[in-house]
């Protein structure tokens, strides 16, 4: 019996395993779908583009999109120790204030302004240039600069400013308009996921498990409240019974979960063969995401990333990572 099972070991799971684990008497299980975060690709801040369509992502597509050309994008989302914070592009955006406040004044999420965020972010953070009202210094989550922009970002930078945007040293300070270098969650060379920024350092604790390779299947209700959860290991069912169980799997993870456990719009649930236990009209509902719109020029010179697809480039930057980070 397990005071808090979470299910799902991604961007949120890891951070709720380590903190409920500061509770001596709580015991913690994490359980998490794919692998330990092992790959070497994640660590090196320039491998997300090997991680993101992989073996440590689900393998979403979007349904095909009338105004893409009926294409079918693809969705990333991580399935390894960390999640989405193992596999993305590592950019350090907590998001604009007024969509908190928003939360908190319109929508009514009390506790979600963006005084009252805040300052959990600043616990949080581990920032290497930054010590203000806005950052901490003191966190388990590292952000820094790149050590070595790319030559075009400088240019890109000095050419938005010359067209009359303004530019912001911080895009997580007292504004976010304008044009900069983004910070990265990345410490010393090296990305700082969740699984490595919060949970690894609470891996030695006693009241912690934490089980990779685990696909949960459904959410066990007893007289109506959680008490445990039955997933896959191994070719094997188990369960655990809980306390809490805390769904942590991510924006599709979760009310994909859900509705297999009985939670979700009734009659939907019904047509697929599902006792409800639960009628929740906005489960798996009102999905909102973003894509990346790649921009892609010809250049007289080998300025950009592309170079290091030759082979020759590749060893050559590898070198100079192993050696000086």
């Amino acid at each position: 019996m397990y005071d808090f099972v979470i299910v799902g070991g991604g961007a949120a799971g890891c951070v709720l395993a380590a903190r409920l684990s500061e509770d001596d008497g709580a015991r913690v299980l994490l359980l998490e779908a794919g692998p330990v975060d092992k790959d070497p690709y994640i660590h090196m801040p320039v491998g997300f583009y090997r991680v993101t369509d992989g073996p440590l992502s689900w393998g979403y597509r979007t349904a095909a999109i009338g105004n893409a050309g009926g294409r079918e994008m693809l969705l990333p989302q991580g399935r390894v120790l960390g999640g989405g914070s193992s596999i993305n592009a590592q950019v350090y955006t907590r998001g604009h204030a007024a969509d908190y406040d928003r939360w908190a004044n319109d929508e009514g999420c009390a506790g979600w302004s963006y005084g009252d965020v805040l300052p959990y972010f600043r616990k949080a953070e581990r920032n290497d240039t930054y010590s203000n009202d806005y950052h901490g210094v003191g966190g388990p989550q590292g952000v820094s600069y790149l050590v070595s922009p790319n030559v075009l970002s400088k240019v890109f930078v000095v050419a938005c400013q010359e067209a009359g945007i303004p530019f912001n040293p911080d895009f997580n300070g007292a504004v976010q308009e304008g044009c900069g270098h983004y910070q990265t969650t990345t410490w010393r060379g090296k990305r700082c996921s969740t699984a490595a920024g919060h949970l690894k350092p609470a891996r030695g604790r006693a009241n912690l498990t934490v089980h990779t390779g685990c696909l949960v299947t459904r959410v066990e209700v007893s007289g109506g409240r959680a008490t445990g959860v039955t997933y896959a290991r191994g070719g094997r069912a188990e369960m655990a019974a809980a306390g809490e169980v805390v769904v942590a799997a991510g924006a599709i993870g979760s009310p994909k979960l859900l509705m297999l456990s009985g939670i979700g719009p009734a009659d939907e649930l019904r047509r697929h063969g599902i006792d409800v236990v639960a009628d929740v009209a906005g489960v798996g509902r009102n999905l909102h995401d973003h894509y990346d719109i790649d921009v892609v020029y010809e250049l007289h010179e080998a300025l950009s990333f592309d170079k290091y697809k030759k082979p020759h480039m590749k060893v050559l930057a590898g070198l100079e990572y192993m050696l000086f980070g």
